[in-house]
């Protein structure tokens, strides 16, 4: 099946998203909330784009639009790119902290304006992707409370979750750098808890915590000899392949 977008041909599949077909075009379309390992969510808007089908045409999230049939898909139009802008600026107005949403304020070419000054180091912009990255890894020990205003990340009561492994994925997935990790003297302090660090058997880099590699170790599996890190396990696999070769 074909759609156009941009007055391109594309080949998609049927029931993808707009936002997938476009990227496997080459076709930008911008966002922040979308990340290939989950469904898309809709909730930062910056990826809508104007679908024509028939006679009808209507701005949607490409992120969740699936393709059913034959439309014709503008990523780029004035109407979008006023939409945009003032997303930005109201992210900006959320986490103005964040160098990422800083930069997308000038590129937008939006106005400055005041900040509050309690707001002014804050980064979060409440994709949910960190709740969700979370939530995989099998431990849901933050996820989106408060509503409004107030609504925010964090864990039970703000203290230390318990089903928290300290795997850090939160961060790592996080587009505007909002979750502090702190890794000093073989600890990692993340979500007011404080974890241990194991060290690489390998090069003795410390790379994760125990509880994280606990969780994802067979029954039995001593975990403080059979560690690598990532950088690691790669040489090693490849070192693997060579001597097969």
């Amino acid at each position: 099946m074909k759609i156009i977008i941009d007055g391109r041909d594309v080949d998609v599949e049927y029931g993808e998203t707009l936002l997938t077909a476009a990227k496997r075009a080459g076709i930008k379309i911008p966002t922040l909330c979308h990340n290939e390992a989950f469904e898309g969510q809709g909730r930062c808007r910056l990826c809508m784009v104007e679908v024509e089908r028939g006679s009808m045409k209507n701005t949607v999230a490409s992120c969740t639009y699936p393709i059913t049939g034959e439309i014709k898909v503008s990523t780029s139009t004035p109407l979008i790119e006023k939409m945009r802008k003032n997303i930005v600026m109201l992210l900006y107005k959320q986490a103005p902290g964040s160098q990422l949403i800083q930069d997308m304020y000038k590129e937008y070419g939006c106005v400055d304006n005041s900040l509050e000054e309690n707001n002014a180091d804050e980064r979060c912009i409440l994709c949910n992707l960190c709740v969700l990255a979370c939530r995989e890894m099998g431990s849901s020990a933050i996820s989106l409370i408060m509503r409004g205003t107030d609504k925010q990340v964090a864990t039970p009561y703000n203290e230390a979750a318990e089903v928290c492994l300290g795997c850090g994925a939160c961060a790592e997935i996080c587009p505007t750098n909002a979750i502090k990790v702190i890794e000093k003297d073989g600890q990692r302090i993340i979500w007011n808890k404080v974890f241990n660090l194991v060290n690489c058997q390998r090069c003795g880099k410390p790379f994760a915590t125990r509880e994280q590699l606990g969780y994802i170790a067979a029954p039995g599996k001593d975990i403080s000899t059979q560690s690598l890190c990532e950088s690691c396990r790669r040489k090693s696999a490849a070192e693997k392949i060579q001597g097969f070769m």
